[in-house]
């Protein structure tokens, strides 16, 4: 692995892809966020050597370098998962690529669905802690040691200081945003029913198929670390009707202007 990171980042920096700060994962509902970059650069993923290539129809497939809010953001436009036959290595070698071209913050976004009644369809929520259903560690292989600490620390995989500053603009800017737990699970089919009720049990809030295997990635690294899911259904298991993935993606379209505006009010502060 380390021989394929090296062949990356220096295809990547002879592009012009140079010291960026933050990097960006935009997962379903924060596609508009490219709006705001003044792009220096972009690659398709199928030209980038040793990258996996976004198979899911609405996750595009480039990796984005400019300025936003003032910062050098490298983004990544369309993520991979799981469930598209990639390895836990394969889903996280972005996160691999992004730090050795020099970012120190990784800010995620993704679509889940809401455990907790309390949270609606529409809503946003702040990631505070995860499960991590995916059945493996992205950590799990020879040779871990030589990239960082094998036995990672998890105590607090995301950065409160960030956080708190997610819930200040939020409330400056009358956005709701909850905070809670967040279980990845493979995919891609949905849940049953009982699955639902087992997912509340254990203590979660929201549910989907990505972002944790990043996450421990990204701490596995040492870099700074946020999240924020669009919540494009609710999982009631008692009224549980057939989810539409048109559906979904609207209502995660629907939320994207306020999505944007926490993401680049907070990369101001950064």
């Amino acid at each position: 692995m380390i021989k394929f990171i090296e062949e990356t980042v220096d295809y990547l920096q002879n592009r012009g892809f140079k010291s960026p700060e933050i990097g960006i994962i935009l997962g379903t509902g924060l596609g508009q966020l490219i709006n705001e970059v003044e792009i220096i650069k972009e690659v398709s993923y199928n030209h980038i050597p040793n990258f996996p290539t976004a198979t899911v129809e609405f996750h595009k497939g480039k990796l984005i370098y400019g300025v936003l809010a003032g910062k050098k953001v490298v983004v990544m436009q369309g993520r991979f998962h799981l469930y598209e036959g990639y390895t836990l290595q394969d889903v996280t070698f972005p996160v691999r690529i992004m730090e050795k071209l020099g970012i120190k913050t990784l800010l995620v976004s993704n679509a889940a669905g809401a455990i907790n009644l309390n949270f609606k369809k529409g809503e946003l929520m702040l990631i505070e802690d995860h499960i991590n259903l995916q059945g493996s560690s992205p950590l799990a292989f020879k040779g871990v040691s030589l990239l960082g600490e094998r036995f990672t620390d998890m105590s607090a995989p995301y950065d409160a200081k960030i956080n708190a500053t997610f819930k200040d603009i939020a409330k400056a800017n009358n956005i709701t945003l909850h905070e809670g737990v967040y279980a990845s699970v493979v995919g891609p089919q949905l849940e049953t029913r009982a699955e639902y009720r087992m997912l509340k049990i254990i203590g979660a809030d929201a549910v989907g198929m990505s972002t944790v295997p990043e996450i421990i990635v990204a701490n596995h690294l040492n870099l700074r670390v946020a999240a924020v899911s669009v919540l494009t259904d609710e999982c009631d298991p008692d009224n549980l009707k057939p989810v539409d993935i048109k559906d979904i993606i609207a209502s995660a379209e629907k939320a994207e202007p306020q999505m944007v505006t926490l993401f680049k009010a907070l990369i101001e502060t950064l």
